[in-house]
């Protein structure tokens, strides 16, 4: 069975997504993007019909996949999706650890839709250089005590707890630990050009002294942990670039139909109708593509090029996509009225988060021995 076939025959759980995108986040949207957050509620009635146990409790990457596609197709976005499903990269390092009383603390409340998660790894000084944070956490009988700066944190203004990557050995990747931290800590609320509605914080760390039992794993294994579920998030990104592409272009091409100027709807120009058919090529290539990764990734193939591969070209497909968009919405499409505005300005993350297009391009480079 081809990709393709993997995913168009998840039609049930294609509509109950789409149904609950439609009645609970596509009329608060705008509200929210106001509010710089979602409220908790909305994890709550996500949860209750078990969208924030897929990919853990029930389903899949693939379900995943779905998911993801089918709120940005029906009207949410992919900052909704960052600021609801923050638990997605934070829960898994939790959750294949093992560690029952781990799992029954942090995991499972926030699957429940009780507790919200962050992941924090990125520093002011370490991005996707993973092996070089700072953030030091020293053993003291039955705590560690932890000092540091975290960035960029999605859900961090709103977390209930953080899983945090700290320094617990030496000089590169093989003295990091995961360390899950509740309280303790100050947050700095972060604004952004986009994702308005996901709220993003600056974590400070000044003596937080954190349970030993909230180590994550075995100490110094935390690097190794991180890549493993990197390949997860950036081809779920990928997924968010396609399926933003997508929604640019059906929005558009409604537009282009109904906007008449000179006495013909916009559809009719020539340069318009074939901006549209660039449009679906590099959205159809990408998705193609990014799907049949995301079926090796399923399956525990090693395909770290290839999920780099995936990513960058649905984010190129996407910038192009939200581009076209506005530009061919015109005036409209500068306004923040327009949907299409709010996908411009959220599209920019994706080639940066995750791994910046730039990182993902040298670490194919290496894998493929250019380098």
């Amino acid at each position: 069975m081809i990709a393709r076939d993997l995913f168009e025959e998840k039609k049930e759980l294609r509509a109950l997504v789409r149904d609950f995108t439609t009645k609970e986040i596509v009329p608060h949207l705008s509200q929210w993007e106001r509010d710089g957050e979602i409220p908790r509620e909305l994890h709550e009635k996500a949860a209750a019909i078990g969208l924030l146990a897929i990919g853990f409790s029930d389903g899949d990457l693939l379900d995943s996949v779905v998911l993801t596609e089918e709120i940005i197709q029906a009207g949410g976005s992919s900052g909704v999706i960052a600021a609801l499903f923050t638990h997605g990269i934070a829960v898994p390092h939790i959750w294949q650890s093992g560690n029952e009383d781990l799992i029954e603390r942090f995991a499972k409340p926030a699957i429940r839709g009780e507790k919200i998660g962050s992941l924090a790894v990125t520093e002011p000084g370490a991005g996707s250089d993973v092996a070089s944070i700072r953030t030091k956490a020293v053993r003291d009988g039955d705590h560690y005590v932890v000092n540091g700066s975290k960035t960029f944190i999605t859900s961090g203004c709103r977390a209930d707890f953080v899983t945090t990557a700290v320094r617990t050995g030496g000089d590169g990747y093989q003295g990091i630990s995961l360390l899950v931290v509740e309280d303790g800590f100050t947050r700095r609320r972060l604004d952004k050009m986009g994702w308005h509605c996901s709220d993003t914080a600056e974590l400070h760390f000044d003596d937080v002294r954190v349970p030993a039992r909230n180590l994550v794993g075995e100490e110094n294994a935390g690097f190794v942990q991180i890549m493993r579920q990197f390949q997860v998030e950036r081809i779920t990104m990928a997924v968010e670039a396609y399926a933003t592409a997508q929604r640019a272009l059906d929005l558009t091409a409604e537009w282009v139909r109904n906007r008449e100027t000179f006495g013909k709807p916009l559809v009719k120009r020539q340069v318009v109708s074939h901006k549209l058919a660039e449009m679906a090529q590099r959205i159809d290539l990408a998705r193609t593509y990014a799907r049949e990764v995301a079926v090796r990734v399923h399956r525990g193939e090693d395909v770290i090029t290839e999920v780099c591969f995936a990513k960058n070209a649905a984010v190129d497909a996407c910038s192009f996509a939200v581009d076209a968009a506005v530009q061919l919405h015109g005036g409209m499409g500068y306004m923040r009225e327009s949907e299409v505005e709010r996908h411009y300005r959220d599209a920019r993350i994706l080639g940066i988060g995750g791994g910046a297009s730039e990182v993902m391009t040298e670490l194919a480079a290496r894998r493929l021995g250019f380098a």
